[in-house]
């Protein structure tokens, strides 16, 4: 079967302006437009990642069970994203803003999450289809496509208003789900087995473990980006053209560090890119009033450093779950709350400890309200790219774990990867 790479690319894109920029807009536009606090809006997201709890599960559950009627499904998930975006940013609350806000975000992540699974999971399937290579050209495209989703979302509301960039999402969403027609199928004769074959199997266990680890410094840095740039650096109106900075050279970097993987190896490339990550972050303690210029410099640092992680983390998780669940969905429910659970950590106690040391979004604060909002946006993260740096350099993935693309399971149950060019 002949597959549309590209339409991956766009569809990836959609999600991703769907993802993280909620973290980064939402919660700022809600507390600046409609007063609500801090620590009221860090409770609602940490609630709905605790109703993941059960709903990811069964969302695995329920894109398993329709693999063969994947496109109708997808086709009232995307309608159903579309309309909560809009109900989010262009729509005035009709009831209690954070009220509103739970219930519009509820929306999002729930068609988000089907998503998501949905997707990654025919992802599998079409890596084997392409056969030696396939898992890393898949990751390119998408992750790729990801990425540049993440940029547009990060300008687009400073260009067209938000609710401009809501409805321009509405589009994004049509078209992305347009090209991806004929895309969607599944392993018919594949069986469900839930989250065990992942939970059985010590590498992806370990793979799992370092994803939670190693998403939690981005779903932290981008949590407190929008004010560390505001109150921090004192650069307001620098927000966008930063935060764009840095999805930049993430998407720019991904290809290329697809293809150092393949020819490198997975796991040295994967901790080249942390160490940057840790680097970027301690130079970024430092910074104080007016230093957005070397803060651009690090931005572009870490950006990089995030392709790393978006491309090969991922290609080696799906690799992984060709040998050991290739229904997939399922198990992409579980690699679905891990990521995500990491941005519910991080809103849940990094906005309410903000509050509690008496910073205030927008306004003059003190010393020990900014020292504060640095530790946390980059003390935190570095410690934690450490031990993410820890668990994949001692990560049970095989003999010749550097590798991606093809390989044999062995009695202990880790895989041992093989080389393969993608070009």
């Amino acid at each position: 079967m002949t597959h549309r790479l590209p339409a991956y690319g766009l569809f990836a894109a959609m999600l991703a302006a769907a993802g993280l920029p909620l973290y980064i807009h939402a919660p700022k536009v809600y507390v600046d437009d409609y007063g609500v606090s801090l620590a009221a809006l860090g409770a609602v997201l940490f609630g709905l990642r605790l109703l993941d709890v059960v709903q990811d599960p069964l969302l695995g559950r329920l894109a398993a069970a329709l693999r063969g009627r994947r496109a109708p499904a997808v086709g009232v998930a995307v309608s159903v994203i579309a309309a909560a975006m809009v109900g989010l940013f262009a729509v005035t609350p009709p009831v209690a803003p954070l009220l509103w806000f739970a219930l519009m975000l509820t929306a999002v992540f729930s068609a988000f999450s089907f998503l998501t699974i949905a997707f990654y999971a025919q992802g599998v399937t079409t890596a084997t289809d392409l056969g030696q290579g396939g898992h890393l050209r898949v990751a390119r495209w998408r992750e790729t496509g990801a990425l540049i989703g993440v940029c547009a979302a990060a300008v687009a509301p400073e260009a067209l208003g938000f609710a401009g960039f809501a409805l321009a999402f509405a589009a994004l969403a049509l078209a992305a789900g347009l090209s991806m027609r004929g895309e969607w199928r599944g392993p018919v004769e594949a069986p469900a087995g839930g989250f065990a074959p992942v939970l059985r199997d010590p590498a992806a266990r370990r793979l799992l473990f370092v994803a939670l680890v190693n998403a939690t410094p981005v779903a932290v840095t981008s949590t407190l980006f929008l004010f560390f740039v505001e109150s921090r650096l004192q650069a307001p109106g620098m927000e966008g053209p930063l935060l764009l900075l840095f999805f930049l050279a993430a998407a720019l970097s991904a290809p290329f560090w697809g293809k150092a993987a393949d020819r490198y190896g997975a796991r040295r490339i994967l901790l080249l890119g942390m160490g940057a990550s840790v680097v970027g972050f301690v130079f970024a303690l430092g910074l104080g009033a007016g230093d957005w210029p070397a803060f651009a410099v690090i931005c572009v640092v870490t950006g990089a450093a995030l392709g790393a992680d978006m491309v090969v983390l991922s290609a080696l998780f799906a690799r992984r779950l060709e040998t050991i669940a290739p229904g997939a969905a399922e198990a992409f429910g579980l690699w679905s709350f891990v990521t995500k659970a990491t941005l519910a950590l991080a809103a849940a106690t990094l906005l309410p400890t903000l509050e509690a040391a008496g910073f205030e979004a927008g306004t003059r604060n003190d010393a020990q309200a900014l020292w504060t909002l640095t530790i946390l946006y980059a003390g935190v993260p570095c410690l934690l790219k450490l031990v993410a740096m820890a668990l994949l350099a001692t990560a049970p993935l095989g003999h010749d774990d550097e590798d991606i693309e093809t390989g044999t399971e062995t009695g202990t149950g880790t895989n041992t990867w093989k080389t393969s060019s993608t070009r």
